[in-house]
């Protein structure tokens, strides 16, 4: 059964259009606080993290578009979707990234003592994921981390996967398991899971320590991306090639057709 939902009000939320993906102006704490009330009633919400990426699949993926569209909040994960927010009159509009927005949240959920689920990447990364967590965060209680196998889960697979997650107790389910899976994994589950599910891409190999994250100085100055392509040029290139390029003709089209 589902747990009864509150939306958000209009005064709370205030979405604006990046290539037609409806994405939230937010500022990295409201989209904290926002997650731990909605935790702490054990609501089944859905956080959508969206960079470069998830904006350009989202304009030729319907199923994916959807789930964002669908998403109790969207936030700016790239620089260059902060960047569109800011063209569109939200001022001041700053990145909210995954591995940061985990990583407070984390922080948070640890003086609290409130419960939190890892799912997804490998039973290597999520090993080595807890283990780094435990030690920074002693106080922080994990109820549970999974790596589901890579193919589809099979309808009782998927219920008895359900019923772990709830009852373990977490109010917020990081999810691991990349862009758009991770995103069409948490709509079809709204309302079955009774926590928060947080898509955080590749968060848990940042945390874990699997991949080094861009220096400080490239993430301010949205530079990120060029970092990862310098770890993985094989195989990110083409992703950031095509992906980049659509995302600038894009942005294009949309602020000449608002002018």
């Amino acid at each position: 059964m589902s747990q009864p939902q509150q939306a958000p009000s209009p005064a709370e939320r205030r979405v604006l259009s990046v290539l037609g993906a409806p994405i939230d102006v937010v500022s990295p704490d409201d989209a904290l606080q926002r997650i731990a009330r909605w935790a702490a009633r054990r609501e089944s919400r859905v956080v959508c993290i969206c960079n470069v990426h998830s904006v350009v699949t989202a304009m030729h993926d319907a199923a994916h578009q959807n789930a964002i569209a669908s998403a109790d909040l969207a936030t700016p994960d790239g620089a260059p979707v902060a960047w569109m927010l800011r063209r569109q009159g939200a001022l001041g509009q700053r990145r909210v990234s995954g591995p940061d927005l985990m990583q407070d949240y984390l922080d948070q959920a640890a003086a609290r003592k409130e419960p939190v689920f890892l799912l997804g990447s490998t039973p290597q990364t999520l090993a080595r994921l807890q283990s780094r967590l435990q030690e920074r965060w002693p106080a922080l209680p994990v109820a549970g981390a999974i790596s589901p196998p890579f193919r589809a889960l099979t309808a009782d697979e998927d219920d008895a996967l359900v019923r772990e997650l709830n009852a373990s107790g977490a109010g917020t389910v990081w999810v691991s398991l990349g862009c758009p899976k991770q995103e069409r994994w948490m709509a079809e589950h709204r309302g079955r899971v009774h926590a928060v599910m947080v898509g955080v891409g590749a968060a848990f190999d940042f945390h874990a320590g699997t991949v080094t994250r861009a220096p400080r100085w490239m993430r301010d100055h949205g530079l990120e991306w060029l970092h990862r392509l310098a770890s993985e040029p094989r195989r990110l290139w083409r992703r950031y090639l095509v992906t980049n390029t659509r995302f600038l003709v894009g942005a294009c089209r949309q602020l000449l057709w608002r002018r």
